[in-house]
């Protein structure tokens, strides 16, 4: 029987709340589908650094990079100041496990409210794959004359084309085996940041000769979000940088619903990747068991799915919609219809019988 070692940190506030619901679904999804889940918990999170001082222990790149995949529910501490647990986990693991890809699937679930006037879940299904270790979140610049009136802060993109290349091949063999439309957008700013996205175009470019298969297009970062609220049905794959990655996918969140329903990837397709909710700790719902657990649960279908267990990952999926249309009321906290605990039950069931 196929094992997968899997590293949970559950985190912050709501978090353990609904990496328990996935958790419950990974093994109702290991049962049907026959395969093992070894899990081991991390405690990493904002409770920790209050007590030691530490985000990360030393040990803990290595131990992780020892895992199948890892499994995050959120982090973020009202009493932590912000920055420190997102610079200290978040992006210091997405680099140094060189995370190179963050995958954002934007998808409108039957049942799910959708704020686009006349939207259904036929024009709302597309991809964005966002380069995610490099650009302004490289952490390169600095500050001189802080504090005086004289004060200058530098903020540098830094774009690659390693960097650049792997991320766009990435972009478009997830076209080809997504297989849907097969088109993929170049998301940029050409026409003002002429150096970093000349690199970009000209890299798309010439790697799109090897993918006749594939079309492709260009669109500037503001008319993007024009035509997410516009015209969502026009996108297919949609690759971009760091900064307007970060963006354009929060949109791409509210328009397939909220941050309830949206999770993503951080990819490594040659070492391990992390899964996890898009949404925040949620601390104020800490406890209540109200909190939605789809965006956590979907998180894990997506795993299955990088991992190989290509069946198990879509059965997650088609639970998940099973849920939303027919049980769940909203997607928001406290108004589902549902417990938290109630909704990773429902999954579950419809994992084993789906």
């Amino acid at each position: 029987m196929k094992s997968y070692n899997i590293a949970v940190i559950p985190g912050d506030g709501t978090g353990p709340e609904v990496i328990r619901e996935g958790v419950k679904v990974l093994d109702a999804a290991s049962k049907r589908f026959g395969f093992k889940t070894e899990l081991k918990y991390f405690d990493f999170g904002g409770e920790r650094y209050l007590k030691t001082g530490e985000t990360l222990p030393e040990s803990a790149i290595s131990e992780l990079k020892e895992f199948d995949a890892i499994y995050l529910g959120a982090i973020g501490h009202p009493e932590v100041k912000p920055g420190i647990l997102e610079k200290g986990i978040l992006l210091r693991l997405r680099f140094e496990l060189d995370q190179y890809i963050n995958l954002r699937p934007v998808k409108l679930y039957p049942g799910v409210d959708c704020p686009l006037k006349d939207k259904t879940p036929e024009d709302i299904d597309f991809v964005v794959v966002r380069e995610n270790t490099e650009g302004l979140y490289a952490g390169a610049g600095g500050v001189l004359r802080k504090g005086t009136p004289d004060e200058v802060a530098v903020q540098e993109s830094i774009n690659t084309r390693k960097g650049v290349e792997r991320c766009i091949r990435y972009a478009f063999e997830y076209c080809k085996k997504r297989n849907k439309d097969k088109k993929l957008t170049l998301c940029g700013k050409t026409n003002v940041l002429t150096f970093a996205f000349d690199l970009w175009e000209r890299t798309f470019n010439e790697v799109a000769k090897e993918y006749p298969d594939i079309k492709t297009d260009y669109a500037h970062v503001d008319a993007i979000t024009m035509w997410f609220v516009k015209n969502p049905e026009w996108f297919d794959v949609i690759v971009t940088d760091n900064m307007f990655g970060d963006i354009i996918t929060d949109l791409g969140a509210m328009i397939q619903g909220g941050m309830g329903i949206a999770a993503g990837g951080n990819i490594n397709p040659q070492g391990v990747s992390m899964f996890e909710p898009i949404g925040g700790s949620a601390p104020k719902y800490t406890g209540k068991n109200m909190i939605n657990p789809l965006a956590a649960i979907c998180a894990a279908g997506m795993m299955l799915e990088h991992l190989g267990e290509d069946a198990a990952g879509k059965t997650v999926e088609k639970a998940v919609m099973e849920v939303t249309a027919k049980h769940i009321k909203s997607l928001q906290a406290g108004r589902m219809g549902l417990t938290t605990t109630e909704v990773g039950d429902l999954v579950a069931e419809y994992v084993g019988k789906l």
